[in-house]
């Protein structure tokens, strides 16, 4: 096959050149190889499909070409012209270059998104701190991020992108800590988060507390100004803790923040941060509904990107974008049929890399729904102020309630989070559910063996879900090991699919 293949492309190419030659040869060898780690049903189309792509940098004219290929195959194959790569997509489309006169089908501001989770220190970050805003970055979901997005500041949550060898970290945490702690703390020596005013921290594991200590232990932040400051979460949800829980953000979030820098969190300013809150929720839930649907015009990949950026970047500046990309899924044209080959919903506890949802859907599924940290569900709720409530106690409500993280301890929250992954399941219609644990995570471990058999065993509902369980560092450095674990798992709903007639 593969030889047909590359006389294939030799002879619609009349690639005559030495040079030309060799450096076809080198795409071909990359194309190869991506296939070879891929699984795709149509083998020998595909590869002369990605043969075609990797030759339109001989400059060939493919209008006829890409319109014959793109009718009958449908693949997911994007090209990047201008460095000459060639890599699979999420997405069952082809993809090509709006620079050769072809329109580009993806999504207008992905690559714009995909740029901003790049660093932290991002474009519209940058453009934020040149206003003259505050950066106030976090850790977790039990901060409430709308306080931090009141007029004068923003909040960011922190992320690693890239960091695979928190040596340093490593050194003051130990080889057992938690992997994302270590990140954060690593990419902090280099100086990652030299942009921050602030770190809003919360009692929540030893393991992140000791690393947000670090900053202001180290003096990690070269700003004069620059504070940390803990909130001590309850772990518990009742009225009494609610309550706690808003004195607790009285106390370490709104005192310093207006006593060190002028941060003013007046009733007003609070309800135009809610509106701007829920807004962007809006877009983000009416954009994961789109999931719900047999053949969504959204991927699970691009989700994963756009709810991201709503966590990492100010809220006003990136809502603009979000209200094109909403208005452009609206009316987007999907697929002929499904991309996918299995519908799951992924649940666990630090996935801020949305490489391993594109690895995941690289495998022939769909992430339908998402149920761990920096997801949307929970967490893109919209916060409603009831009569007789001021803005901060329902912003306290909002969160302690809503959030399903397991630090939360008694039994009734532990069975209301398995119900709870029963009832995301099933509307969102789920074929199976991937449990993540991150390494040396010590309550979603305590979390996923008990979820696992649960979801299995089918504890006090009637259904019952295929689970596939793993534990995973920080970045997704086993990509191999994933890729084999996910295809074995989606070839399984498929086939449990078929057997039952859907």
């Amino acid at each position: 096959m593969t030889g047909d293949a590359f006389i294939f492309g030799l002879r619609a190419a009349r690639v005559r050149s030495a040079s030309h030659r060799r450096r076809f040869y080198l795409l071909f060898c990359g194309a190869y190889m991506s296939y070879r780690l891929t699984y795709y049903d149509a083998s020998s189309i595909f590869m002369q499909t990605f043969l075609f792509n990797c030759l339109s940098n001989f400059s060939i004219a493919h209008k006829n070409f890409y319109h014959f290929w793109t009718k009958a195959l449908k693949l997911s194959v994007q090209v990047d012209f201008e460095c000459s790569s060639c890599y699979t997509n999420h997405r069952h489309i082809l993809y090509i270059n709006t620079k050769r006169g072809i329109p580009l089908r993806d999504l207008k501001h992905l690559l714009f998104f995909e740029n901003l989770l790049r660093q932290a220190n991002n474009e519209l970050v940058q453009q934020a701190c040149a206003e003259g805003r505050h950066a106030i970055a976090y850790n977790c979901s039990y901060i409430p991020e709308v306080l931090l997005d009141v007029e004068g500041c923003f909040g960011i949550r922190l992320r690693a992108p890239g960091c695979t060898n928190p040596d340093l970290a490593t050194y003051y945490m130990t080889n057992r800590s938690c992997p994302y702690s270590k990140s954060i703390l690593e990419r902090a020596f280099e100086g990652g988060y030299n942009f921050i005013d602030a770190l809003m921290g919360q009692e929540c594991c030893t393991t992140m507390n000791r690393m947000e200590q670090y900053f202001g232990y180290c003096k990690l932040i070269p700003k004069e100004k620059f504070f940390t400051s803990f909130i001590d979460m309850p772990l518990k949800k009742t009225e009494w803790h609610a309550g706690y829980y808003r004195r607790q953000i009285e106390k370490k979030i709104i005192e310093p923040l207006g006593r060190v820098y002028g941060v003013d969190f007046s009733e007003e300013k609070l309800r135009a941060a809610i509106d701007m809150h829920n807004e962007v929720c809006r877009i983000i839930t009416e954009l994961g509904n789109f999931r719900k649907l047999d053949n969504p015009p959204i991927t699970g990949y691009e989700f994963h990107v756009i709810q991201l950026v709503t966590l990492t970047c100010p809220k006003d500046l990136i809502l603009p974008y979000l209200r094109e990309t909403l208005e452009e899924v609206r009316t987007r044209e999907p697929e002929g049929k499904p991309f996918y080959r299995a519908r799951v919903m992924v649940v666990g506890s630090e996935i801020d890399d949305p490489d391993f949802t594109k690895l995941l859907e690289g495998c022939g599924a769909f992430v339908v729904a998402d149920r761990y940290c920096f997801g949307s569900i929970p967490g893109r709720e919209e916060i409603s102020v009831k009569p007789g409530e001021d803005a901060l106690e329902a912003i306290a409500n909002a969160y302690i309630y809503s959030n399903q993280c397991p630090r939360a301890m008694g039994a009734e929250n532990i069975v209301a989070r398995k119900k709870y992954l029963y009832k995301l399941a099933k509307e969102y219609r789920a074929d199976g559910i991937i449990l993540e644990n991150m390494k040396f995570c010590e309550y979603w471990g305590y979390e996923r063996a008990q979820a696992a058999q649960w979801l299995t065993e089918g504890f006090e509902v009637p259904e019952t879900y295929p689970v596939c369980q793993i534990e995973k560092d920080y970045t997704n450095a086993a990509t191999g090991q994933l890729r084999t674990r996910f295809q074995a798992f989606v070839e399984s709903l498929e086939i449990k699919r078929i057997q039952a007639g859907k």
